[in-house]
């Protein structure tokens, strides 16, 4: 069981698994270079500054990836801990690396919660960061059980979801879901610097939305693309492809639009656009029908008659993360009712519908619906 834990790292990451183990009765001793942000997490509730007078039960690397390696050796040199692990979104060179860094690999398993939020720093920890959420591990042949029972229970007082990868399998997962889009947000990004004040004044959700995910931490991110660069290399070079089909498309076109070509031909050649986007909505589709799948729960709640109480309900749902786009609107010719059916995590199904009912809404878990997925982000 584990009493003690060290996190070497104290921005979001591991202040908020500090802030997770610390609800368990866990003493976490937390350490970082800067002072001021070990301090911080420290005033949080994540654990107290400076290092145990012995070994703790487990020890989490939470530092980027190029430093992971020494920072394991230098834990392990000292008998820091009993089991030792990392947070790092790169596992495949990284796992290399520990095993030429550390004298002991067997205590080690390699792990990377699959999370994180728009702003970075122990200020942005919260203890629920990883509800429900997966998190990989990846042990290799000479992981010791023991270790990986230790990473296991500290996952479990996250109350995140463990998954057992190969680390190649992995980065190239993240580098399809995670680390890409975060490159291409910020190339769209990069180009708004050449935007117009008024044409800032246009700029509405969508541009927000695709932004979002742009990096801010230079550093770590250029540490993140340099240990996963075959992965992200081959992803980028499969948009590259769609966009050069694109670009040629629309330079056709626009030559279509000086010459003066009949419309029929210019329908014509819009077809590799039509192509692209229609293969971009067969992907969000596979996606969002993936998540509901996996869901495997959904909640009804009635609308009360009376103006105004829809959009009431709605800003009800909001409150519970479930937006607009993922809610299915049924109406039902028996009753002569109007409902809202939503997607949510079975875990959570009944303290949803729980707390519904305590703001007066008539709500009630229900069967898979029929027709169209409805995922929601709750």
């Amino acid at each position: 069981m584990i009493r003690t834990m060290t996190v070497v790292g104290t921005g979001l990451i591991g202040t908020s698994i500090g802030l997770a183990v610390s609800r368990h009765g866990v003493k976490v001793h937390l350490l970082d270079k800067e002072e001021v942000t070990a301090r911080t997490a420290a005033a949080l509730g994540a654990g107290v500054v400076g290092a145990s007078d012995g070994p703790v039960d487990l020890a989490v690397a939470a530092v980027p990836p190029s430093a992971v390696g020494g920072v394991l050796a230098e834990l392990q040199a000292r008998g820091t801990a009993r089991a030792y692990t990392d947070v790092a979104s790169v596992k495949a060179q990284l796992a290399g690396d520990v095993r030429q860094s550390v004298a002991t690999p067997a205590g080690y398993v390699g792990g990377h919660p699959v999370t994180a939020g728009e702003r970075n720093g122990p200020l942005a920890a919260r203890a629920d960061l990883f509800e429900d959420r997966p998190w990989v591990l990846t042990p290799s042949e000479t992981t010791s059980q023991d270790a990986v029972n230790r990473v296991l229970e500290m996952i479990a007082m996250c109350g995140a979801v463990p998954v057992i990868m190969d680390g190649r399998a992995h980065d190239d997962a993240v580098a399809l879901t995670s680390h890409a889009p975060h490159v291409v947000a910020s190339l769209m990004a990069a180009r708004i610097q050449h935007g117009s004040p008024d044409s800032f004044r246009l700029a509405g959700q969508g541009l927000h939305d695709v932004m979002r995910m742009a990096v801010r931490d230079t550093g770590l991110w250029s540490d993140i693309l340099r240990a996963n660069a075959p992965a992200v290399a081959g992803v980028l070079r499969g948009l590259r492809d769609d966009l050069t089909t694109l670009l040629t498309t629309l330079d056709a076109l626009s030559g279509v639009a000086r010459s003066g070509v009949p419309q029929d031909d210019a329908s014509r050649s819009l077809a590799p656009v039509a192509d692209v986007l229609d293969r971009g909505a067969a992907g969000l589709a596979a996606l969002r029908g993936w998540r509901a799948a996996d869901r495997q729960a959904y909640v009804e709640v009635v609308v009360e008659e009376g103006p105004g109480q829809l959009v009431r309900l709605l800003d009800a749902l909001k409150a519970l993360h479930a937006e607009a786009e993922d809610v299915a609107p049924r109406y039902s010719t028996e009753e002569g009712r109007l409902s809202l059916t939503f997607a949510v995590p079975a875990v959570h199904a009944g303290r949803i519908v729980l707390e519904l009912a305590r703001a007066g809404w008539q709500a009630e878990s229900v069967a898979a619906v029929a027709g169209p997925p409805c995922p929601a982000r709750v």
